[in-house]
């Protein structure tokens, strides 16, 4: 079923629409959507290594728009939007503590945070929330995605052909890792914080 999954993903990776889902998945995920762009980034840069650093990109910008999204939320409709998507992925108690630090280390929050597996849609939510200077939000925001994802389509338009035997070769156990960082991103944000 993964490799069927997988052949389908690439198939439509080098679609016709394949860029504006890629951008509508890099908007949602910085606000609301769990499942992080990387999903079509990836398959997208395998299919056309030429284009990736556009892809990194149109993902970047994509989430930067998005993270201002969030951060409206968080600015605007904490008590009623913004609790509510904190409360669907679980992260109440988490929330509380993020903001209390979100107001002393933001802009590190933000560098560190954007890069990582950790759920960019509570940096943007916390940053609204707690009042956070905008320029620098979206300065900040720039700079972690576009180093993510630039680093990512970077290594794959060099490597391209080694990294997709290794994926191909190595499909279930790759798809497992993933979900285990997608879902280790939640549990860090409910318990570290």
């Amino acid at each position: 079923m993964m490799r069927r999954l997988y052949n389908w993903i690439m198939k439509q990776a080098a679609g016709p629409y394949a860029t504006p889902v890629l951008a509508l998945l890099s908007f949602l995920e910085s606000s609301v959507f769990p499942i992080p762009p990387d999903v079509m980034l990836i398959p997208m840069c395998l299919a056309n290594r030429r284009r990736a650093l556009f892809y990194a990109l149109v993902c970047t910008v994509a989430s930067v728009v998005g993270g201002l999204l969030g951060y409206a939320i968080g600015y605007y409709l904490i008590e009623t939007i913004g609790r509510g998507i904190i409360h669907f992925y679980g992260l109440d108690q988490a929330f509380e503590s993020y903001q209390a630090l979100f107001k002393e280390w933001g802009l590190w929050i933000i560098l560190i945070k954007g890069a990582t597996p950790i759920p960019y849609k509570v940096v943007t939510i916390a940053s609204g929330a707690a009042s956070f200077d905008l320029t620098v939000f979206i300065l900040a925001s720039i700079l972690t995605r576009g180093v993510r994802f630039g680093v990512e389509a970077l290594l794959l338009r060099i490597y391209g052909e080694p990294i997709r035997a290794f994926i191909e070769k190595r499909l279930n156990q790759l798809t497992w890792i993933f979900l285990a960082c997608l879902i280790g991103g939640f549990v860090a944000v409910r318990f570290i914080f």
